[in-house]
This record gives structure tokens, C-alpha cells and sequence, in this order.
């Protein structure tokens, strides 16, 4: 399985899980593109970012209301009580 973030004005606003044969069975960051060019293939438009379920890769794993930072290329929590 594959997760794609969709990220608007760097804020996480929604979280799809796809099959990784949408994003030609391939490992990030190879599987990134792939993956964008099959959600745009649905309609799906807007920025749409690879996120690691088990935090292999960009920090953690994105869940709506985080925070895209791409100086850092991760994704970031949002800090409770703000």
C-alpha cells in the first residue's frame, strides 16, 4: 500500500491509501510521481505528497492537520493546544 497526502498551502488536508500497483509497484521516491499521475488520472488535482505509514521516509506520517515543511522535505505535527 501506497499513501498519498494531499497538501494545500503546506497543511495536510486529506489522506489516500493506494494499491502499489497504482504507483507501478515502485519504491520512493520512484513510486511518488507514479502515483501523482494515477490520483490526477481520477480527478484527484493539487499537490499530492508520498507519506510513509511507517516513517521510513519525510519524518513521519502524515494524518490531516499536519504540516508540510519543504525546506525539510517532512512532514510535522501539529502542536496540541494551538
Amino acid at each position: 500500500m501506497a499513501h498519498f497526502a494531499k497538501v494545500i498551502n503546506n497543511m495536510v488536508v486529506d489522506v489516500l491509501v493506494l494499491a502499489n500497483t497504482d504507483c507501478d509497484g515502485g519504491n520512493f521516491p520512484e513510486s511518488e510521481s507514479a502515483g501523482q499521475v494515477f490520483l490526477a488520472s481520477l480527478g484527484l488535482d493539487g499537490e499530492w505528497k508520498q507519506t510513509s505509514y511507517n516513517g521510513n521516509f519525510r519524518g513521519r506520517y502524515a494524518g490531516i492537520g499536519y504540516m508540510y515543511d519543504a525546506g525539510l522535505d517532512e512532514f510535522v505535527a501539529p502542536i496540541v493546544g494551538e
